[in-house]
């Protein structure tokens, strides 16, 4: 890229960084956004803009896809969407391009004896309460990372969740066992702002997102575990024990901080506590119905 091409597109990259902040979007989202434009920059060497053709946004998506998920290519095309919305002032034309196929998958959970397995390979302090408080209040990575020492509520048993996602906050139940895990844990280092501080002293940031889901891999190799378990796993396998021990659906997506009821109810197909009871309701009302005559009969029995 050479120095106009840089300068014009620092001076629109900076513009966008600043429409994204006006607009609403969470940082999170808006670090995505921003990886995806410099990408796009790099690869075209130059500014994007309207002389970037079809035919170029397909070598570039056709070699991303080769090395990238369906849901990071979905990120560019969104962010590719949103700039040239805010930035030029017109439709990315292009958006029938890529088309992410519809996937429902269901998640690998780990039940209470592969929570134990996996905690107890986690060899680092920091870390194991660090996971163990992510299963225990059923919260996301990085809500776990920046939760903060006033978040904590003791007395009401309760935990603040700030800027969770779509910049929502919301209160998760703060169990005894936790209260008392992360009251210790505080002890090891009195920092004034976060639960699970940098690693680094000098720096006042929550602990390295990457650092955390490194010491969860770890841990479930190390345990013998053979489902794909990353961090988030241990929301869905909270959720799921959740509905296990009698919790209502709209409590749970309460608690979970879904949008919608049925992102919830997906944890319904994964444990099989619960289809035990449902087969144990129906056959409690069909019990209620007399038996076909075959069956009285102990056997078919053919007319002349």
């Amino acid at each position: 890229m050479n120095a106009y091409e840089k300068r014009k597109f620092a001076t629109k990259y900076a513009q966008y960084e600043r429409l994204l902040v006006l607009q609403g979007y969470a940082k999170a989202t808006i670090d995505n956004y921003r990886r995806s434009i410099r990408r796009l920059a790099e690869w075209a060497d130059k500014c994007p803009d309207k002389r970037l053709k079809k035919a170029e946004f397909e070598a570039y998506f056709s070699q991303r896809i080769q090395s990238h998920s369906w849901s990071a290519v979905k990120v560019d095309r969104n962010a590719f969407m949103r700039y040239w919305e805010l930035i030029l002032e017109r439709d990315w034309e292009y958006l029938d391009l890529v088309k992410p196929p519809v996937a429902k998958h269901l998640p690998d959970i780990l039940g209470a004896e592969e929570l134990n397995q996996t905690f107890a390979c986690v060899h680092q302090i920091h870390y194991e309460v660090y996971l163990y408080t992510v299963y225990t209040l059923g919260i996301r990575l990085s809500e776990g990372l920046h939760l903060q020492v006033g978040d904590i509520d003791g007395k009401a048993k309760r935990v603040h969740i700030r800027e969770g996602k779509g910049c929502k906050d919301r209160f998760v139940i703060l169990p005894d066992n936790t209260y008392k895990v992360l009251q210790q844990f505080w002890c090891t280092h009195h920092h004034k702002k976060w639960i699970f501080p940098s690693l680094q002293a000098e720096r006042d940031t929550p602990m390295d997102k990457g650092s955390a889901q490194k010491a969860m891999q770890l841990a479930v190799e190390e345990a013998n575990i053979h489902k794909q378990i990353s961090v988030h796993n241990l929301r869905h396998s909270f959720a799921t024990h959740c509905i296990e021990h009698g919790m209502d659906l709209c409590s749970l997506q309460e608690l979970l901080g879904h949008e919608s009821p049925k992102t919830t109810a997906i944890y319904t197909q994964l444990t099989e506590t619960l289809h035990k009871n449902n087969n144990a309701i129906i056959n409690e009302f069909v019990n209620l119905i007399a038996l076909p005559k075959i069956l009285q009969l102990g056997g078919i029995s053919h007319e002349n």
